[in-house]
C-alpha cells in the first residue's frame, strides 16, 4: 500500500490512533474503489449444460406403485452405459454390498442448448409397503443415495399435491410453491402437475427450470404431469406435436389410445383411480377409452386430471367443445374430483355444476344439474390471468399462487387450497355414502377472496347509467 511507504508517515510523529484511522479510512476508500461491477450473467448452455453426472432425476410410475417405481434422468452424451442400482433401504450405511444394478435405456436428445442423453430404468418386482434406496449413474459418477416407498395393494390412507401452471419465471418464484408444499406434506404418496410445466416447449433452460425447482423432491417423491398447451410444440401453422422434451424426460404408462402414449393413461394408487388426460389433442379418441375405463372401474375414489378446464375461470374463455365431449362421460361414472390448470386463476365447482351445454363463459342463465363431480382450477406459477366470475364457484381468486394438498382416507376425501405463503384459502370435504353419492362439508375459511375490483362490461355499463 503505497500510503504506507510514505516519507511523512515514517518520519512523522503521528499518534498511532490516528495513523491507523488514516489507514483504515484509505484502506476502505480503497475497498470501494476496488468494487467491481456485476458479473457477467451466465448463459444457460454454460449454466444447464449436462454433465456426467445425473440430474433432472425425476420418479414417476410406468406400471403398479405397488410394485414398481420408474425413474428418468440426464448425462452428457459421454454417458452410453447408463444404470441404477436398488435396494430395500436400511438404517446403515453400507447400501452398495446389497443392491442390485439394473441397465437403463438410454436416448438422445437435441435440445437448442445441446445434446444429452436421458436414461430411464423401471424397478419391478418390488415389495409392496416397502422402504427403497436407490442411485443412479455410470458405474463410475453416481447421484446420491435417494429414497422411496411403494404402495399398498390396498385401500390405504394417504395424501398427495396438485399443482395448476408453473410455466413461468419458474426458478425464481414457482419454486417457492413447490417448496412450500413439502413443508406442508413432506409424507405426500405423489404429486399431479395439471400442464403447462413450462412457456416454450422446446426450451430445455425452462425444462431446467423446472427440474432444479424440484431437485431433490423429484427424486424422492414420484411426479404425475400431463401435458398442457405449452407441451406443444408447434409444427406449422395448423399443426402442433408434444414437446421433444416430454416423453425422454419422464416414464409414463402407455395405456392410453393409440399415438398417446404417456399423456393419456391411468393407474391405481392405495384404491384411488388415477386417469391423466390429454386436452390438447385427439379428445374425441379419448371418450371411448375413458368410458371404458370408468365402466371397468373398482376404485372407490376417481380423480381425474387434464389441463383445459371444463368451467374455465378465465375471462372470456370457454372449453364447450371439450366440455359437451367429456363431461357426459364423467357424470355418468360419478367421477369425485377434477384436477386442471391453464386458466392462472383459482376457481372450484361445488357438486352441483351448470348443463354441459351450458355457455358457463356467459355466466348468465345457466342451470345447475348434481353431477357429483367437483371442478377444481388452479395455478402455482406467477402469470395471472382476469378471473371470469360464476355464481356457481364458492370460492375464486385472482393474483395468487397456490398448491393443493389432497388427503383421501376411507370413506372421506379432503380437499386443501394453500396460498404461497402458507395460508389455508379453500377447503372441503367429500364424504362416499352407502349409495355411492357423496355429500360434501364446505370448509371455506374466513379469510376475504383474492379478487380485483369488479370491472364492468361496456353494455352493463352504459345500462347501469341509464338507471341514474
Amino acid at each position: 500500500m503505497k500510503f504506507q511507504n510514505s516519507p511523512w508517515i515514517k518520519n512523522s510523529r503521528v499518534p498511532q490512533g490516528l495513523l491507523g484511522l488514516a489507514m483504515l479510512y484509505s484502506g476502505s476508500a480503497m475497498a470501494q474503489d476496488a468494487v467491481p461491477g456485476p458479473a457477467a450473467k451466465v448463459l444457460p448452455a454454460e449454466q444447464y449444460k449436462p454433465t456426467l453426472v445425473p440430474d433432472r432425476i425425476i420418479l414417476t410410475w410406468k406400471g403398479d406403485p405397488a410394485t414398481t417405481q420408474s425413474v428418468t434422468w440426464r448425462t452428457s452424451a459421454a454417458v452410453t452405459q447408463a444404470v441404477a442400482e436398488i435396494v430395500v433401504a436400511d438404517p446403515g450405511p453400507d447400501l452398495e454390498k446389497s443392491s442390485r444394478r439394473l441397465a437403463a435405456v438410454s436416448e438422445p436428445l437435441t435440445s437448442n442448448l445441446s445434446t444429452a442423453h436421458f436414461h430411464s430404468v423401471t424397478f419391478a418386482d418390488l415389495s409392496p409397503e416397502t422402504l427403497y434406496a436407490y442411485r443412479v449413474g455410470d458405474g463410475a459418477n453416481w447421484s446420491e443415495w435417494f429414497q422411496f416407498r411403494t404402495a399398498s395393494q390396498k385401500p390405504k390412507a394417504f395424501s398427495f399435491m396438485y399443482f395448476g401452471d408453473a410455466q413461468n419465471d419458474i426458478r425464481s418464484k414457482w419454486s417457492r410453491v413447490l417448496r412450500a408444499a413439502w413443508s406442508d406434506a413432506p409424507k405426500a404418496a405423489f404429486m399431479i402437475h395439471a400442464g403447462d410445466l413450462i412457456n416454450n416447449a422446446e426450451a430445455d433452460e425452462e425444462w431446467a427450470e423446472w427440474f432444479g425447482a424440484g431437485a431433490w423432491m423429484n427424486a424422492m417423491i414420484p411426479s404425475i404431469p400431463i401435458p398442457g398447451n405449452h407441451e406443444q410444440a408447434k409444427v406449422n401453422e395448423t399443426t402442433r406435436r408434444i414437446s421433444h422434451h416430454w416423453r425422454p424426460s419422464f416414464t409414463l404408462p402407455e395405456n392410453g389410445p393409440q399415438g398417446l402414449e404417456e399423456t393419456c393413461f391411468t393407474l391405481v394408487y392405495q384404491g384411488v383411480r388415477i386417469i391423466g388426460l390429454n386436452s390438447n389433442e385427439k379428445q374425441q379418441e379419448q371418450v371411448e377409452w375413458l368410458e371404458k375405463v370408468l365402466a371397468e372401474n373398482q376404485e372407490k375414489w376417481v380423480i381425474c386430471t387434464f389441463h383445459h378446464p371444463l368451467f374455465s375461470t378465465g375471462k372470456d374463455r370457454d372449453n364447450a367443445q371439450l366440455r359437451a365431449l367429456w363431461k357426459p362421460v364423467l357424470d355418468r361414472h360419478r367421477v369425485d374430483l377434477v384436477l386442471q390448470g391453464h386458466d392462472h386463476t383459482y376457481g372450484r365447482t361445488g357438486l352441483a355444476t351448470p348443463v354441459a351445454t351450458a355457455n358457463v363463459a356467459a355466466g348468465v342463465n345457466v342451470k345447475d344439474t348434481f353431477s357429483g363431480t367437483v371442478y377444481v382450477v388452479s395455478v402455482s406459477g406467477p402469470k395471472m390471468y382476469n378471473l371470469q366470475r360464476h355464481p356457481f364457484m364458492p370460492r375464486q381468486a385472482e393474483d395468487t399462487q397456490l398448491y393443493q394438498i389432497i388427503h383421501v382416507d376411507g370413506e372421506c376425501l379432503s380437499f386443501e387450497a394453500y396460498t404461497a405463503t402458507g395460508e389455508l384459502y379453500d377447503a372441503f370435504q367429500l364424504n362416499r355414502q352407502s349409495d355411492g353419492t357423496n355429500t360434501m362439508v364446505e370448509r371455506v375459511p374466513d379469510t376475504p377472496e383474492r379478487l380485483r375490483p369488479a370491472v364492468q362490461s361496456e353494455p352493463a355499463k352504459k345500462a347501469s347509467e341509464a338507471l341514474k
